[in-house]
């Protein structure tokens, strides 16, 4: 798949997003090795630790349905900049993907790619 077509279904999960608080919407497209997509929106809380990010709800909807392998996340929200994943969505993805997943952003029509090496280099890791 493309990386605007992933980033297209990106924008339509943000459509979803629940943030009447930070009013800050995200969507992810969360494509799997296989050729699976899981789209995720950011779902906020008034208590705000239990605020959960767009990318771990594509992550956690794949993993829970049995997948393991993904090839890459496109990422887009609300604000006029690039939108990266947070500390904590960047160490559930190293949970799952290795230091090749590719990470696609959107700021206006400008598309940039990234590793998941480049933006967690020192991930915390299993020991396996």
């Amino acid at each position: 798949m493309e990386d605007r077509e992933l980033m297209y279904l990106a924008e339509n999960a943000r459509q979803k997003s629940y943030s009447p608080y930070s009013k800050f919407k995200v969507g992810a497209a969360l494509l799997t090795k296989d050729g699976k997509i899981y789209e995720g929106a950011n779902i906020e809380n008034s208590s705000f630790p239990l605020t959960v990010c767009a990318e771990r709800v594509a992550f956690f909807k794949a993993i829970s349905e049995g997948e393991k392998e993904f090839e890459k996340i496109a990422i887009s929200g609300s604000g006029d900049n690039f939108c990266f994943p947070c500390g904590a969505c960047r160490q559930v993805m190293s949970e799952f993907c290795g230091k090749d997943f590719v990470i696609i952003l959107e700021k206006g029509k400008e598309i940039k790619r990234f590793s998941l090496d480049e933006l967690l280099p020192y991930s915390f890791k299993l020991d396996k």
